[in-house]
């Protein structure tokens, strides 16, 4: 630092590096200021709309189980996906949607729910895994089986490879193909053996097992069992 003689050589000297560094100095201590209380008003706007997302959701759910003072359960669910379409409790609300609509023969309304799941969810998460799922099975409950078969081939099924190879098995059984059929859930049947396998109904799959093992040779016997498409 420099030595100056007197204090008006100091004095001057602070005077020029006000006018040279001043004004620099307080705009980036204002802009440090504001990012700072920024981002705590985002974090806190944030923390507000996820709370406010999850209190619908609970009525929501309260709806569902039959409380009246709750609303309409679809109702209530659009107003979440419009409200908070960038949070999880959107994902949920859709895929009760999805549901709705499957229970109410509209398959075309649960694909544009389960779809618009998997424009927002995370890609591999389980939700998006659980929603490629449920659109495989709409899709082949349409008609559809070639293109739920490439659904279910797409991306990583990761803890939920037994019950993609068991929806696999249900369209090759929907289509009469018994024997990818019963490969299919063979196959699902050993991983859940493996562990780690989520959202299969044991029983039943080896249900499905013991009736193709049982079954006359192909030709010999009359149409397939239809596909389920609510089972998962």
């Amino acid at each position: 630092m420099e030595s100056f003689r007197t204090e008006d050589e100091q004095v001057e000297a602070l005077r020029r590096w006000w006018d040279e560094n001043g004004r620099s100095t307080v705009i980036a201590i204002v802009i440090a200021l504001g990012v700072g209380f920024g981002w705590q008003g985002w974090q806190k706007y944030q923390s507000d709309q996820a709370a406010a997302a999850s209190d619908l959701y609970q009525d929501m759910l309260g709806s569902l189980s039959g409380e009246a003072a709750a609303g309409d359960p679809a109702e209530l669910a659009q107003q979440i996906k419009s409200a908070y379409p960038g949070s999880t409790y959107a994902q949920f609300a859709a895929m009760h949607l999805a549901a709705m609509a499957v229970e109410n023969a509209d398959l075309a309304g649960a694909e544009a729910q389960l779809r618009w799941v998997l424009g927002k969810a995370t890609s591999g998460s389980d939700m998006a895994r659980v929603a490629q799922l449920r659109l495989a099975r709409v899709v082949a409950a349409r008609g559809e089986a070639e293109q739920a078969l490439a659904i279910l081939a797409e991306g990583d099924s990761g803890a939920y490879q037994a019950s993609y190879a068991l929806a696999r098995g249900d369209v090759y059984l929907g289509q009469g193909r018994r024997d990818e059929a019963q490969a299919a859930y063979a196959t699902a049947q050993a991983l859940v053996a493996l562990g780690g396998q989520q959202g299969v109904n044991l029983p039943s799959l080896q249900a499905k097992l013991q009736s193709l093992s049982s079954l006359p040779a192909a030709g010999e016997q009359g149409d397939a069992p239809a596909n389920d498409a609510g089972e998962s």
